[in-house]
């Protein structure tokens, strides 16, 4: 069974915010003529790597809530400019909707057992299409 990671995205207000930053990148990429992946560095490499690489994705908290999630690629290490290493996520540039899920702040990255990942939304459920403020106030409400 394969085990995930759980982020915060830190900067963006909704899924569409993080598709439009990743969209950019890929077009920078495109004008520059090199070719796109989605990279996000962070600061320590996963001990579990083989179970993540083995069908994990990384679970995106934004505004307090898992909104949605992307599958892993590949976990490289890397070194920086300082010499301080690091993990480079390699991330599918697809999304999934997850059901909104509560999550307190935190730093860093976390383990996510597969057993308590958040149900990936499709287009027939309930609060799919809604605006994000309206699903954050249900979710609230423990509607969703």
């Amino acid at each position: 069974m394969p085990l995930h990671m759980i982020k915060l995205c830190v900067g963006v207000d909704t899924i569409d915010d993080l598709r439009e930053w990743v969209g950019e990148r890929r077009e920078a990429a495109r004008a520059a003529k090199r070719p796109f992946e989605q990279i996000h560095t962070t600061r320590m490499f996963p001990k579990r790597n083989v179970d993540i690489l083995d069908g994990g994705s990384l679970y995106w908290v934004i505004k307090g809530h898992v909104q949605v999630r992307q599958r892993i690629l590949d976990l490289r290490p890397v070194t920086d400019a300082d010499g301080i290493a690091r993990c480079q996520i390699v991330l599918e540039p697809e999304f999934t909707a997850t059901d909104w899920a509560p999550r307190r702040p935190f730093q860093g990255w976390r383990y996510l057992e597969h057993d308590d990942r958040p149900a990936d939304i499709d287009g027939d459920r309930l609060g799919s299409g809604l605006p994000p403020e309206l699903m954050r106030e249900l979710a609230g409400l423990g509607l969703l």
